[in-house]
Parts: C-alpha cells; sequence; structure tokens
C-alpha cells in the first residue's frame, strides 16, 4: 500500500502484478473499502496490473474537512491522482456500486476519458442516465426501481442514518449478505473501519443524488454492462436503460447478488479479462460477441442455442424459430446431411447463424465430445433443446429387449447425456441459462400401443421437474415440452411391432394438421416465461388436465384403447 495526494485528502493505494502488463483499475462501492475486491484481483493479478484505492472517507484513506467534497468533481479528481500516479496512457477501469457511478461519470469527462480504454460496470448505473430513466421510463418500472431505492431518501435525513450505521445496520449488513448474496463475511469484507466509512459516505448521497444537474449522458468508451440479476438494488428495466447511451456497449448477465465479486469473483474475473483482453486487441469468444448490444436485435439476439434431432420435425422448427429471433444455431443430428440442410436453411433463408454437427444422443462418449466440441468452438451454450427422439409402436409383449434399448437409449438416456453434459457448462459459467426437454403427452395419458415410449417420455418429464429444482438457484430454467399429434414424419419413421399401424399412425397425424413450427412457438415462449410443464395443443392440454384432476379416467380410456385395438 501507498499513499497519493489529492487535495487535502490522502487516499490509500494498493497495487499487485507487473507494472508492464495492461492496468486493470478496481473501484469500490459504499459502503465498502478496496478489500471488497481481494477475490477478484487475487485472480487477476498473474495478467494484469491490478489497482485499487480507498475512496476517501473510506478505509485507509482520509476523510475530507469539507463535506461538500464528496461531490463527484472531486471524485473525479480523485481518479485523475491515480491515473497520474499509475502512468499509464490508458487504464482498463471496472467499477461496482458507486464505484461504477463514479466510473459512469468519470469515461464523460475530457481528460479522463481519454485514458480509460475500456470500462466495466458492475451493479451501478450512472446519474445521469438515471436521471433519464426516472423522467421518461414507464411509470410501473420507475416505481420499482424507486421502491428499491428507498434508502437514498433515508440517507438525506440528518443524524439518524449516522447512528443507525454505528448501532444495529452492521450486523443486518452481514446479515443480508448471508440471506439474499449467499457471501460470508470475512476480514476485510465488512471492513472493521464499516461504521466510519458508512457515515463518512452518507455524503456521496448527499451531495450528489439531490438538486444536481444532469450532463450529457453519452459514453464513447467500450461499455461491458454486468447485471447480477439477483441485485436487490437496480432493476433489469433500469440497467436495460443505460445500454442505450454507450456507443460500444455489451449487457452480460451473473447469476449473483448485490456483491457479485464476493459470491462468483472466477465469473467476475473471468468477464474483466475477456473485456480487457477484446478491447486491447484479442478476439472476442463467443460469448462476448453474442452480449454486445445491437439495435433492433431479436429477443434472443444474444443466445445460443443448441437443437438435438434439428434434422427434422420439431427440432427443426425449434432452431428456425430461435434463428428468427436472433440467436445462434447449433443443429445436431444423428443424420448429419439433414442437420447441415437445417443449418443452410438459417443461413440462407434466414440470414442467420448456424452450424450443423452431427452426434448420437445416446452414445455417451459421443455426447461427451460433441459437448466439448460446442464450447470450444462457439461458447457455452445458453439455451439446450433435447428434441431427439424416436418411436417403437405396439404392444408391450411385442416388444423386444432392443426395443427398449434403442427407445430408453435415445428418448430418455439422450436428455439425460444432455441435461447432465451442458447444464454443467452452465453451472460452472455462472451466467445461468435454459434447459428445454421434449416429452409427449404420452408422459400423462397411458396407451397400450407406446409402452417403451411412454415410459421414456414420463421419466423425462419427471427428470425435468427433478432438475428444475436443483437448477434453480443457478438461474436456470428447465421446462418440459409435451406435444399431443403433431404432423411430422415421426410416426412414418417409427418401428411397427405386433400389428401394423403405420397408415393408420401417418393418416392420423396428417389428418391432425397441427404443424412443428406451431411447437416451436410453444418453446419459445416456455424459454422467455420459465415455464415448468407445457402441454401442447387440445389433446394434450386435456390430457393433463384429466391426468391430474381424474387420473382414472385416463386409465379408462387406456382399457378402451386397448380394446378397440382387438375388435
Amino acid at each position: 500500500m501507498r499513499w497519493i495526494e489529492s487535495g487535502d485528502v490522502r487516499l490509500a493505494v494498493v497495487e499487485e502484478g507487473d507494472p508492464d502488463r495492461p492496468t486493470v483499475l478496481l473501484l469500490h462501492g459504499y459502503p465498502d473499502t478496496h478489500q471488497v475486491w481481494d477475490e477478484v484481483a487475487e485472480r487477476l493479478r498473474d495478467r494484469f496490473h491490478v489497482v485499487r484505492y480507498d475512496v476517501r472517507g473510506a478505509g485507509d484513506s482520509s476523510a475530507p474537512a469539507d463535506h461538500r467534497h464528496y461531490d463527484l468533481d472531486h471524485l473525479a479528481a480523485d481518479l485523475s491522482a491515480v491515473l497520474d500516479e499509475i502512468g499509464k496512457p490508458a487504464v482498463h477501469l471496472v467499477g461496482h456500486d458507486w464505484g461504477s457511478l463514479q466510473g459512469w461519470d468519470a469515461v464523460t469527462r475530457p481528460g479522463i476519458r481519454e485514458r480509460v480504454a475500456s470500462f466495466t460496470s458492475l451493479g451501478g448505473p450512472g446519474l445521469d442516465q438515471t436521471a433519464l430513466f426516472l423522467r421518461h421510463g414507464r411509470p410501473a418500472e420507475v416505481a420499482a426501481q424507486g421502491a428499491r431505492s428507498w434508502y437514498i431518501g433515508a440517507f438525506q435525513l440528518p443524524v439518524l442514518p449516522e447512528l443507525a450505521w454505528r448501532t444495529f445496520v452492521p450486523a443486518m449488513l452481514e446479515r443480508t449478505m448471508r440471506l439474499r448474496d449467499g457471501i460470508e463475511p470475512r476480514p476485510g469484507h465488512p471492513a472493521a473501519t464499516l461504521p466510519k466509512d458508512a457515515a463518512n459516505g452518507l455524503w456521496l448521497y448527499r451531495c450528489n443524488s439531490v438538486g444536481r444537474r444532469p450532463r450529457d449522458p453519452r459514453v464513447d468508451v467500450p461499455v461491458q454492462l454486468i447485471e447480477a440479476t439477483r441485485d436487490s438494488f437496480v432493476t433489469p428495466a433500469l440497467l436495460a436503460s443505460i445500454t442505450r447511451w454507450a456507443s460500444r456497449c455489451w449487457h452480460r448477465r451473473i447469476v449473483a447478488g448485490h456483491w457479485a465479486h464476493r459470491g462468483r469473483p472466477d465469473v467476475v474475473a473471468r468477464m474483466i479479462a475477456e473485456f480487457a483482453g477484446h478491447v486491447d486487441g484479442g478476439e472476442a469468444g463467443g460469448s462476448l460477441r453474442r452480449s454486445r448490444v445491437v439495435p433492433g436485435r431479436g429477443a434472443f439476439g444474444d443466445r445460443l442455442v443448441v437443437v438435438t434431432g434439428a434434422g427434422s420435425g420439431i427440432g427443426r422448427a425449434t432452431a428456425r424459430a430461435f434463428a428468427a429471433h436472433g440467436a445462434e444455431i447449433v443443429c445436431a443430428d444423428i443424420d448429419a446431411a439433414a442437420a447441415a440442410r437445417t443449418a443452410d436453411g438459417i443461413t440462407q433463408g434466414l440470414a442467420g447463424t448456424a452450424h450443423a454437427m452431427p452426434v448420437d444422443v445416446a452414445d455417451a462418449a459421443a455426447m461427451e465430445s460433441f459437448a466439448e466440441d460446442v464450447r470450444a468452438r462457439y461458447g457455452v451454450p445458453d439455451i439446450v433443446v433435447n428434441n431427439a427422439g424416436v418411436i417403437v409402436s405396439g404392444p408391450f409383449l411385442d416388444h423386444s429387449l432392443d426395443d427398449w434399448r434403442r427407445t430408453l437409449d435415445v428418448n430418455l438416456w439422450g436428455v439425460v447425456h444432455g441435461c447432465r453434459l451442458f447444464a454443467a457448462q452452465q453451472v460452472e459459467r455462472g451466467e445461468g441459462g435454459h434447459i428445454v426437454n421434449i416429452a409427449s403427452m404420452a408422459a400423462f395419458a397411458p396407451t397400450v400401443v407406446l409402452p417403451a415410449y411412454s415410459a421414456a417420455k414420463s421419466a423425462v418429464k419427471t427428470l425435468s421437474e427433478c432438475l428444475r429444482a436443483e437448477l434453480a438457484a443457478d438461474g436456470i430454467g428447465v421446462s418440459v415440452i409435451c406435444p399431443g399429434f403433431v404432423s411430422t414424419a415421426i410416426a412414418r419413421n417409427a418401428t411397427y411391432v405386433g400389428p401394423d399401424l403405420r397408415e393408420l399412425a401417418e393418416a392420423g397425424a396428417e389428418l391432425r394438421g397441427y404443424p412443428p413450427e406451431r411447437v416451436a412457438a410453444h418453446i419459445l415462449r416456455a424459454v422467455r416465461r420459465n415455464q415448468a410443464v407445457v402441454p401442447v395443443n387440445t389433446e394434450a392440454k386435456l390430457g393433463y388436465a384429466l391426468s391430474r384432476a381424474l387420473p382414472g379416467a385416463m386409465r379408462g380410456f387406456a382399457r378402451l384403447s386397448a380394446a378397440v385395438r382387438n375388435v
């Protein structure tokens, strides 16, 4: 640690790593000190020159004699003094909470913005951008943000906030960290100087929140906005609104609370390093590339979607639907030519981005290689649709063991492989995601002609509900889609044992006239709304309702179908 003079205060500065490497400058928030960044700094210092300092009035830095000197002009002067001491032509600036607010202000100021190569904002919008949101945003969204920002008004009161910070609030803060963010206090955070730091820092709000005239909010520095999806203080609507003011903006999400850099330091450090490396001339990885904010981009424009069984039917329709809404698609199928046709149809017909990859979902080793190839080439998928399936139709006693193995290997084990491998990648990445498993109304409507298929799809439905509960904490949604009769080639491609019902099945599917594109629309809606179980079309919805309300009736229909078959 060393000290730098800035006006009438002395700033405590900490440096780590090789000074000849690119510099990352970390700004802490309220009521923290530079030590809140310890975990992230530890992960960056081997690749960067990492600099941190305690803002005026916090930690080991001294406080100004005049409380009015907590305004943004003096904070900017402090940052300039640190930049002068570093002596680099440009640094990668990173801010959290009030450090982020300070950063947004700094990158609009002549004399500082030229010395900032990039700015990463975590958990804090700019005051100028926020003022415009509050003035022009939708009333419901403005009200929601106002409810989260109640403490700003409380901080304007005299004496009481200082008294609260010196008595019961530090204990409340530690409980909040544990219960909301799932992080444990440790030496340095909260700092031993917390009561003093918090009392001094109240003037950050008192000097800058009320009566300030907004400045030009536009930012020309490359900005990476990291949204902590469980932040209790900032709404997604506010964060989304400020991206419009940065001419070059990347919007990324991390499944974490307000102190994401404490709870998920690996993820935060990786995002900082990826962005800094890209701004310095490195190639952007798939996740960073897709997070670039582009006006007019579709609802899934920043998503990588993997669809198995994408060569035909529901899989092909789903791949095309996601692509039409801007997603980048990996079209996987055991039939390499069919996967290529779907991918070509997306790239040429929809002007989208798609890649064809052959894979047998029933082969565990092949699926492991496939999952690793997807990650290496394109990044961790945001959405995985486990769609590949086969049908063996006929009575139970006519099913051979090979019929059972083939049905379960594709319809159940294929889903297990897809869930296990890609969910593990999504959990490790820490940015959330969604898994969609295609089941069938056969999962809850027993029938005498599809025993193996029904057993597999029932297992897929139950697996999906189990997985949904397990992965919720990681921000990963799981939906199971249960279509009824759909006009695809699955009936024509099915294997029939016992009585040959092929012509009847094909005619029934054709007569039903329910196209796979409508199933794809339900899948996209399920991802957007994070729906759990989605019965598709009338017969599936009716069957699902009866299976829950009158399960005996469903068994009766199964017995009736057996009697009709035997006539």
